[in-house]
């Protein structure tokens, strides 16, 4: 986050429906088909998705798991990739978080806002 405000810029920010803010996380991604797992870091959040800063990238459209870890809990929900940027990373939707990692994801979200 800079100066209080949710980072807007980049190539994509004409699309974001809502803020997203800098956030620093570790990430799983899991693919269920051939049950790959993927580690990276979370370097943007949102209540809709997140980017995840990885090498290696998954094709658009590849529905997948994501569990986010920071010091003060975890998050965990199924997605789907919705972009790539090649040997940059990947922007993940979040689909179907269950109440509990809905909260979760909220308390974050909130203490972004109010930093």
């Amino acid at each position: 986050m800079t100066n209080g405000s949710p980072r807007l810029d980049g190539p994509y920010s004409e699309r974001r429906a809502v803020p997203r803010f800098n956030f620093i996380a570790t990430a799983e991604i899991i693919e269920p088909v051939s049950d790959t797992h993927m580690s990276g870091r979370v370097s943007e959040i949102s209540s809709k998705g997140c980017f995840v800063d990885l090498l290696n990238t998954l094709p658009k459209d590849t529905p997948i798991r994501v569990h986010i870890t920071t010091d003060h809990g975890s998050f965990e929900c199924e997605g789907t990739i919705i972009y790539v940027q090649d040997r940059m990373g990947m922007g993940v939707a979040f689909a179907r978080p269950s109440n509990e990692q809905q909260c979760v994801l909220d308390a974050w979200l909130a203490d972004l806002e109010h930093a």
